[in-house]
């Protein structure tokens, strides 16, 4: 578990924060890994806010702070097993146990910290509030402060679950390329799932006789499952499936295109990939679930509708919308500056209002002790 020392000095007004990521996927991921690649985001912005960061990951990361790692390789094709979480969750705690505080990204690890007396701990929710991770948050968010990506997410919470802060999602904007024309198709990016939409996407791209280009991780059974028997009969000359891409292919699928169409059929609890396309200059056009409202603006960044008539006039008439605007969106919403003071700011919060001895305390389970 050797560490790779990558970040600069700290200053005397620093904290030393341990990031747990995950053990699946790299950070950055090369390919499709949105924790991962919100985590890289995340490091690298309080580094450059001075503070001395130590991420947690697997060896092949390349992310550029202090990182230490129990396995050589993330393993996506066992995403979810019980043992290697347990394994690299408990190194994990062990490697970062001298922090000020430590940001858990996992779910092995809202339990295991709890074997770390005296350690503070935070965690971030990156999925719904569904009935399985209701059931573990409802456990421990009265001693472990948790973050929601939006408030979308953090109203689906319930009573039970206290949301300590909604932070949203940031990116690099250095790693994505303006184009202030774009091209003439449409684009979308995501997962080949049934929840994401891509099938209404087609529609809606025919409809308004634009090309479509698709590019969408298929890795699971599901998905291979989904596409063979719904979105391949779909394809042709005007829909092209061009797979999983990594960083600089999105970006250029991105940059070029006319608008990202992101017509999701569930309420994801952010969605990256909008601020991404805003990123390049490229409008979005997309559902009213979820936090998608919290992304876009109508009219200026994109268009919302429900109906594939309404998605379908919006594709049409992106044109009149600003891509320099969009752009300006994304810097001044979700950038990696932002995301980053934000979460500065909920750690110290975090640590002022707990000393030592309460700190043990509350990790003891003294109810006293709030988020």
């Amino acid at each position: 578990m050797p560490p790779i020392m990558t970040s600069r000095p700290p200053t005397t007004d620093s904290l030393r924060i341990g990031v747990l990521a995950p053990p699946w996927v790299a950070v950055p991921p090369v390919h499709y890994g949105g924790t991962e690649l919100i985590l890289d985001v995340l490091c690298r912005g309080l580094d450059r806010l001075g503070h001395h960061v130590e991420l947690f990951t697997v060896a092949e990361s390349t992310c550029e702070v202090d990182r230490k790692w129990l396995f050589d390789h993330g393993d996506p094709d066992r995403m979810g097993a019980a043992a290697p979480e347990l394994r690299h969750v408990a190194a994990g705690y062990d490697a970062l146990a001298h922090c000020d505080i430590v940001h858990d990204h996992t779910l092995v690890g809202l339990f295991l910290s709890q074997l770390r007396p005296g350690l503070q701990v935070v965690a971030t929710n990156h999925g719904p509030f569904n009935e399985e991770l209701t059931d573990l948050y409802e456990r421990t968010a009265h001693i472990i402060p948790l973050i929601a990506i939006s408030r979308h997410q953090a109203s689906t919470a319930p009573p039970s679950i206290p949301v300590a802060r909604v932070i949203h999602h940031g990116i690099d904007l250095d790693r994505y390329s303006f184009d202030p024309v774009g091209g003439d198709g449409l684009v979308f990016l995501g997962r080949m799932n049934p929840d994401k939409g891509i099938d209404v996407a087609i529609e809606v791209a025919r409809r308004a006789r634009m090309h479509l280009t698709i590019a969408a991780k298929m890795r699971e059974p599901g998905e291979h499952r989904y596409y063979a028997e719904v979105i391949e009969p779909l394809l042709g000359s005007d829909v092209e499936f061009v797979g999983e891409v990594d960083h600089g292919d999105k970006v250029e699928l991105l940059s070029s295109a006319k608008a990202l169409i992101n017509p999701l059929q569930w309420p994801e609890p952010f969605g990256l990939v909008m601020p991404e396309a805003l990123a390049c200059g490229t409008p979005v056009v997309g559902t009213p679930v979820g936090a998608t409202p919290e992304i876009i603006e109508p009219g200026v960044s994109g268009f919302i509708a429900t109906e594939v008539d309404d998605l379908v006039d919006a594709v049409k008439t992106v044109d009149r919308l600003s891509r320099a605007a969009c752009h300006q969106r994304a810097a001044a919403a979700f950038s990696l500056e932002r995301m980053a003071k934000a979460h500065e700011s909920f750690y110290r919060a975090v640590l002022d209002r707990t000393s030592p001895l309460e700190r043990r305390m509350r990790n003891l389970g003294d109810d006293l002790i709030l988020p």
